[in-house]
């Protein structure tokens, strides 16, 4: 029966950029819950690939290349492979999971990443990111981020140069779909999904939504989320399956409440 499935009756929005929440917002509605996709952020393509197809083709210069992201990895390894590969000597690595199984399904084994947090910092915190004076390492990103991996990479001795492998923009204009949707919970993936948000919303709206209940992976997005004034934030482990665990003990504890 549907009314007996773990998110049955509530609606939930997912907040990805649409080309990787289909598989996410597929398993929420088969849980029973109704999914309202709102892409915060849009990926697209760099209209000049010039920067990135030079590193591409003397890759063979440097000693380790990080890749920020899945997109980062599929338009990175893209131009890569049209300047011949990635040279045998080089060291690869990642800050999450989603993007060592990207490399992967390119060819790319033995990748450096964090098991248990997805962050710069867990990533930095490994024990080959330590002894890397003299070392050249590219870091392959979107056109914006942190810059405590390679601030802290060029501390510790390392020559760090930036690869911008595409944009981000955010694609929404109107907020009204979220405003209507009567939601239980809405999930962010980053604070810059966070902030495109908050300047779609009149005082009004952030008023209305900030009593939602928010899902996000890391505590970085809860202090940013925190800052705007939103009052119940839960954390949940990264990818997929730690939102979707996450949300279902929430709602079962939500439904536990409403029993009593």
């Amino acid at each position: 029966m549907a009314e007996n499935l773990p998110l049955a009756g509530l609606h939930i929005a997912v907040t990805r950029p649409r080309e990787q929440a289909a598989q996410l917002a597929h398993t929420i509605e088969k849980l029973g819950a109704t999914c309202i996709q709102f892409p915060l952020l849009k990926i697209a393509p760099l209209a000049d690939t010039q920067g990135m197809h030079a590193v591409a083709a003397r890759l063979h210069e440097f000693q380790l290349a990080i890749f920020i992201s899945p997109n980062a990895v599929r338009y990175g390894m893209e131009a890569i492979l049209s300047r011949g590969g990635l040279p045998a000597s080089l060291q690869v690595a990642t800050v999450g999971l989603s993007s060592a199984k990207v490399l992967h399904d390119f060819g790319v084994n033995n990748v450096i990443a964090p098991q248990l947090k997805f962050d710069s910092e867990s990533l930095l915190a490994l024990a080959e990111l330590q002894n890397v004076r003299g070392l050249r390492v590219a870091i392959f990103r979107g056109d914006s981020g942190r810059e405590l991996l390679g601030d802290t990479l060029t501390s510790r001795g390392a020559y760090v140069e930036y690869v911008t492998c595409y944009h981000r923009v955010n694609p929404q204009h109107d907020a009204n779909k979220l405003l209507k949707a009567k939601l239980d919970a809405l999930c962010v993936s980053s604070s810059e999904a966070m902030n495109n948000l908050w300047t779609l919303l009149e005082p009004a709206g952030k008023q209305q939504l900030s009593i939602v209940p928010l899902f996000v992976s890391h505590e970085r997005i809860a202090a940013a989320a925190h800052k705007l004034g939103w009052e119940k934030i839960v954390i949940v482990a990264g990818g997929d399956d730690g939102l979707l665990s996450g949300l279902v003990t929430w709602a079962a504890h939500r439904t536990a409440l409403q029993k009593r």
